[in-house]
Order: C-alpha cells, then structure tokens, then sequence
C-alpha cells in the first residue's frame, strides 16, 4: 500500500477518515490525496474540495477456450480486484462513513458540512467539505 499526499495541504478531516478507511482495504493498491481547486474560503464559511484517487490490485485468473476451434488453450486474464461499485458500497458498510453522495462508475463522492464555533467566539463558520474519490489508470469513458 502506497500512499502519496504531496500535494494534499492537510485540511479536511473527512478526507483524512477516508483515506484511513481505504488504506484498511486489502484491494487497494495505492492512494494520492490532492487539494482541489475549487477550495476557498470567506468569513462565514469555508469550503473544502479534495481528490482521493485509488489504484486497484490485480488478480488473475486462467480461462479455457478453443484455438482455431479445435485446440483447446489456456490464457490468463488479468482483472481488478474491486470496482468503484463495490467500493462504495464497501465505504457504505462503515458506520462512521455511511453511502455516498452521488456514484457512478467512474466516481465516488461525498459532501460533509459541520457548523463549527471556535472557543470565546460569538459567531462560527460553516465547514462544507467535498471528497471525490476517482479510479487511476483507467480511460474515461465518454
């Protein structure tokens, strides 16, 4: 298990419980955590917009067929591990993550906000943080 946060600055702690769940899953072969551009910040809220993006392993298996219609051969095949489907559904299963915001194939994403009232201050600030979790090494399909 590999994991890079160089261009990650630290901030969101949904994102650092994320990649700590993802590290604890056997079929995840790496992880890069990035800030997001879309980050920023006001006096009344801050929004906080990271990527996490996994590499799967690879299994493989052998398949039987025919050659030439006759010769029977036997290849292997290389397959992933797990899917972003059962990803999600993996996350979904953590009591401290719960299902996703939005899912599909090619994407996992979560939005959190809290309401958060720093000590000997009247007024807080809303803490909204966007996770997106995407698939690395693989072609989008469009």
């Amino acid at each position: 298990m590999t994991v890079d946060s160089s261009g990650w600055s630290g901030e969101g702690g949904f994102t650092q419980l994320l990649v700590e769940k993802l590290q604890a899953i056997a079929d995840v072969e790496a992880i890069r955590v990035e800030d997001a551009p879309s980050s920023r910040s006001e006096a009344d809220y801050n929004f906080i917009s990271n990527e996490i993006f996994v590499r799967f392993t690879m299994r493989e298996r052998h398949e039987t067929g025919r050659r030439f219609g006759f010769l029977p051969v036997t290849r292997a095949v290389a397959e992933k591990a797990m899917t972003m489907a059962g990803l999600a559904a993996r996350l979904a299963a953590q009591e401290d993550i719960g299902p996703a915001d939005y899912a599909d194939d090619g994407m996992v994403q979560y939005l959190r906000t809290e309401r958060v009232v720093p000590p000997y201050q009247t007024r807080g600030y809303k803490l909204v943080e966007l996770v997106r979790i995407y698939e690395t090494g693989v072609v989008p399909s469009r």
